[in-house]
């Protein structure tokens, strides 16, 4: 278990809470309407609204884009109330994770957050990831990204003393990944594919009720290390290697401090020493529930989690309105 930091002792766990609760609440009017960008700025503006309230001096190194594509929480931006007094803190966020499933109503929407010391989470670009994942109570090292899914498939079904063909793997349902799904029904196993949500998809590995057992598949980096985060408080193994499309890609990564750009990533390198994950259910989903409206009372289900004491909480919260 991880040392207790003195510097997040200062940012109170259900504080982390309260941003992605806002987040959440206002993505959650565009739900089903078709209009991923409406859904996204509003989950952006009401995240960046909440954080500015924190006594903290906040910097977003995982944000929306770098400063010429995002307004607002581009990775660099600083946020909180206290600029160079407050605590110094990392951030690495997904206002909604999952626009695509806002904008259509679909499962496993959510406003995602993690913050650690400065310095202790990976400044990754906004470029694709290879990921696999599982969660707790494996043997250290039995997933292994340099190995095929195949070989990595039959490991944890040794693990699991079952057969391949009781593994339930999770894969974003895309065509980049036609040869990876071949692979994986080749070998025997299940696949769950999902639209969109990989965050979601990682945290799932680590719930038996899930019926997932394994993530594989390139997604986004940004998302991987927010995955990491949850995973350093819960538990669970994570490798990631990040994927460069072109020389521009490259050259964003150098320029975020990255040298070595087939580095293989595993959990503490991606997300360090203490640190503290949050989400909040904008849909309906595995994870948890979507914002829902009664009358006045609008209802959101939230999870919160911490590396060095291990505590999940999960956090169902009421706001009035009007």
């Amino acid at each position: 278990m991880e040392a207790r930091s003195q510097v997040l002792d200062r940012v109170l766990v259900l504080e982390m809470v309260r941003v992605t609760e806002a987040a959440a609440i206002a993505a959650s009017a565009l739900v089903g309407r078709g209009d991923e960008q409406a859904a996204d700025a509003a989950a952006v503006e009401a995240m960046r609204t909440a954080l500015n309230e924190l006594y903290m001096d906040g910097t977003v190194v995982i944000g929306e884009g770098e400063r010429d594509e995002a307004p607002m929480l581009f990775i660099g931006e600083k946020v909180g109330s206290a600029p160079g007094k407050g605590p110094r803190i990392d951030i690495a966020l997904d206002p909604l994770e999952g626009t695509t499933i806002t904008a259509k109503a679909g499962p496993n929407a959510l406003a995602v957050l993690a913050i650690a010391e400065e310095g202790c989470l990976l400044n990754a670009p906004d470029v694709y990831m290879d990921k696999i994942a599982v969660g707790p109570g494996y043997p250290p090292g039995m997933i292994d990204l340099e190995k095929s899914a195949t070989e990595n498939i039959a490991a944890l079904a040794a693990a699991k003393g079952v057969k391949p063909s009781d593994i339930i793997a999770c894969v974003l349902d895309r065509p980049r990944h036609g040869k990876l799904i071949a692979e994986l029904r080749a070998s025997g196993c299940g696949i769950m594919l999902i639209d969109d949500g990989d965050v979601a998809a990682v945290i799932a590995t680590t719930d038996p009720d899930t019926t997932i057992d394994i993530y594989l598949g390139q997604g986004g980096a940004p998302e991987g290390v927010l995955a990491a985060a949850a995973l350093r408080c819960v538990g669970g193994q994570f490798q990631g290697r990040l994927l460069f499309r072109n020389d521009d890609e490259r050259s964003r990564a150098r320029k975020w401090g990255i040298e070595d750009l087939d580095k293989v990533y595993d959990l503490s390198e991606l997300a360090k020493g203490d640190c503290i994950f949050a989400a909040t259910g904008v849909t309906d989903g595995s994870l948890l529930a979507g914002v829902k409206r009664k009358g006045k009372i609008m209802t959101t289900e939230s999870v919160v989690m911490r590396a060095s004491s291990g505590t999940v909480r999960w956090v169902k919260g009421e706001h009035r309105i009007g």
